[in-house]
């Protein structure tokens, strides 16, 4: 699975838990085409299946979440709200319970960077013909190269389908400093100082987007578990058959999404086309057999 990193400082009083599903939008200064398409009945019947592999991933993320990280950051939050009461030996408490979470962390994984608090779930989904799709590329470079890159930005940044789960982190090499840092100055009496730095390690945790799953590629994936339990079956009748047909056309249609996308590598893509070819092939007639999708599967999962 490809794996794409970033950091950013981020206020902890915006992370929670979020799916969101955000419909591309598109500046309407240019009068672009509509990226916005009706998906198929076939693309929706793998909806459920997706949605479930979305459920499955986050609660994955969700576990790495470290308790001990999770109160050493709320008791930050109930010091800095006690110290501007002006309550500092309550002040004081909190933080010593946050250290004491801090140093249990550290004893257990010295190593360990950045400690997990909390997790967010952004997806992102285009249903969109490739064509489309295409379409709003071109229009993005021409503008691009007339120098007009304000124009061609809410363009590009349609131009996605994919889950990013990201991970809000303490980060561990100056977060325990700089509540010790509080601490000294609470002692010596400089209470503004000691919110300030209070707030600023509240306003400095790590997001990473740690992973990054293009849903053209999942969807695939899903159409495939369907197709081949049609490709087995040896008493398909007419109906299966034209259920079988449109299986397929879609794969070839999420994968060319999945490209247009620029996910996964050049050369990646050929071979998957083929495949859908040959198997279109080999089930003609209402010809059956095992075995015949394991090699697709495989390469559409080497795309992620």
């Amino acid at each position: 699975m490809n794996v794409k990193l970033k950091s950013a400082l981020v206020s902890a009083a915006v992370l929670s838990l979020m799916v969101a599903h955000a419909v591309p939008s598109l500046a309407q200064e240019q009068s672009p085409p509509n990226t916005r398409q009706e998906q198929s009945a076939t693309a929706n019947s793998a909806q459920s299946q997706v949605d479930q592999d979305v459920t499955k991933k986050a609660k994955e993320q969700r576990d790495k979440v470290i308790a001990d990280a999770v109160t050493a950051l709320n008791e930050t939050k109930k010091a800095l709200a006690l110290l501007e009461d002006k309550k500092t030996d309550e002040t004081l408490a909190a933080l010593e319970r946050a250290t004491g979470k801090l140093e249990l962390i550290l004893a257990r994984d010295p190593k360990l960077a950045l400690a997990p608090v909390d997790t967010r779930v952004v997806i992102r989904d285009l249903y969109s013909e490739p064509d489309t799709v295409k379409d709003m590329i071109k229009k993005a470079r021409e503008l691009l190269d007339g120098g007009e890159v304000q124009k061609a930005r809410p363009l590009l940044a349609g131009l996605v389908s994919d889950v990013v789960f990201e991970t809000a982190n303490l980060p561990l090499a100056t977060y325990p400093e700089a509540i010790k840092s509080a601490v000294r100055l609470i002692d010596e009496g400089k209470m503004d100082e000691a919110k300030v730095v209070l707030q600023s390690a509240l306003n400095t945790l790590v997001v990473v987007a740690d992973v990054v799953v293009p849903l053209p590629a999942v969807r695939a994936q899903h159409l495939l578990k369907k197709a081949e339990k049609l490709t087995e079956n040896d008493k398909r009748d007419d109906k299966m058959n034209e259920e079988l047909g449109k299986l397929l056309a879609e794969v070839r249609k999420q994968i060319q999404l999945a490209e247009i996308l620029g996910y996964g590598k050049n050369g990646h893509f050929e071979p998957i086309y083929e495949q859908v070819k040959q198997i279109e092939e080999k089930t003609s007639g209402g010809k059956s057999g095992k075995g015949w999708l394991d090699k697709i599967k495989e390469q559409i999962s080497n795309l992620f």
